[in-house]
């Protein structure tokens, strides 16, 4: 029988949802079949959590991973570095951002030494990050820094069930995200995707790389990107062994993705990877990142400040996202 990995899920910001989505998810007894989960946070937090939301679970403090995690209990590595009944929910707060940068610390601390199979990360505010002095980053550069990877080499997938897309670019202008379709990142990009399409899928994925303009361009009708750069990467990744497609019109590729035809698509840019996938599995869409040396996964979606502390948020994305945190952490660990 298998070991069941130890997932490092951290609270994120105590003034958003994330205390009320993991208090919900570890309410789901199925979650500890085939994990042992470790919330990394601040029990005051926690236990607020539970009465918000009105599961039926106990918070018990622990010094390290434990041995056995059992349904009915929330096992908390507690920091203790932040009181938010004190603080305040629902605001931007540099308290709050630098508690929450420690979670991550203290996660990224036991997936690199091995401790843990996985990080599950809750949501964080960038905003408060950035009072408390981590300017303009989040989870994917901090943990690139933890990690010594360069933010260059580090990538976002977007998995639910039916769709599973990796970005070039994302949170740039639509201006400067053509700018950065280059055979360099499109390799780059479509490596870190296929190698963690294979996790989770259980095979040599078949990737498809999506055009940039309108119908694949036309053979240059309606552009020159496609036939100078897309197609040369795409030839450089099939002489890497990689089955690849493409580049393939963009207004069809995500239809053809989720009815099984590729296992993961290469988006150009933000927008054009983020909209399908948001279509295609708002509450089960997972944000994993590639390039790292460990495992990590979040919920796609926001600190949700206007229905912090109402115990309205869902935790279907939060649950999506320690299934898969558990499926790749196993498929690496048999690697």
């Amino acid at each position: 029988m298998s070991i069941k990995p130890i997932l490092a899920i951290t609270m994120g910001d105590l003034g958003g949802i994330g205390p009320e989505i993991i208090a919900k998810a570890l309410a789901h007894a199925d979650v500890y079949d085939q994990s042992r989960p470790l919330v990394i946070g601040e029990r005051r937090a926690m236990e607020a959590a539970v009465r918000i939301t009105r599961v039926p679970l106990e918070v018990r403090s622990v010094d390290a991973a434990p041995q056995e995690a059992s349904p009915g209990t929330i096992d908390l590595l507690d920091l203790a570095n932040i009181d938010i009944e004190q603080v305040g929910r629902a605001r931007v707060c540099a308290e709050v951002g630098r508690a929450a940068y420690e979670y991550l610390e203290r996660a990224a601390q036991m997936a690199l030494d091995g401790t843990a199979g996985a990080i599950v990360t809750a949501p964080l505010n960038k905003e408060a990050l950035s009072e408390a002095g981590w300017v303009g980053v989040g989870h994917t550069e901090l943990l690139a820094r933890f990690a010594g990877v360069p933010d260059k080499s580090v990538a976002m997938m977007l998995a639910s069930n039916r769709l599973r897309v990796v970005h070039v670019s994302t949170h740039v202008s639509l201006r400067r995200a053509i700018e950065m379709v280059t055979p360099e990142r499109i390799l780059t990009t479509a490596r870190l995707a296929g190698e963690t399409a294979r996790d989770i899928v259980g095979h040599d994925p078949h990737l498809a790389v999506a055009g940039l303009n309108p119908h694949a361009g036309e053979h240059g009708l309606f552009g020159s990107e496609e036939e100078e750069t897309i197609s040369p990467a795409i030839d450089l990744l099939r002489a890497e062994g990689w089955h690849v497609s493409g580049p393939v019109s963009p207004d069809t590729v995500f239809l053809r993705a989720a009815a099984g035809d590729y296992d993961a698509v290469i988006a150009m840019y933000h927008d054009q990877g983020h909209i399908p996938s948001k279509f295609a599995g708002f509450d089960d869409t997972v944000n994993v990142t590639l390039g790292l040396p460990i495992v990590r996964t979040s919920p796609d979606h926001g600190t949700a400040f206007d229905i912090a502390g109402r115990g309205l948020a869902r935790p279907d994305s939060l649950i999506a996202a320690i299934r898969l945190a558990d499926r790749i952490a196993k498929a690496r660990a048999k690697a």
